[in-house]
């Protein structure tokens, strides 16, 4: 698997547990965070994770694709 790819990967699973978090956690109350807003910063931070993959894969050549 190559960097975009990983990038893909790991961007998209982070930012689905980052929904899953702020979707079905916002009842739940810890001291410190609520997992919603926990859930927020995971989904910026897995769009961020996805966005160089999808540059990485528009800007290879078409053969290592």
């Amino acid at each position: 698997m190559n960097r975009a790819f990983g990038n893909l990967l790991t961007g998209t699973a982070v930012l689905m547990a980052g929904l899953g978090l702020w979707l079905f956690a916002g009842g739940v109350d810890l001291p410190l965070v609520t997992p919603a807003e926990a859930g927020v910063v995971m989904m910026c931070a897995g769009g961020s994770e996805v966005l160089p993959g999808l540059y990485r894969i528009a800007r290879a050549p078409a053969g290592s694709r």
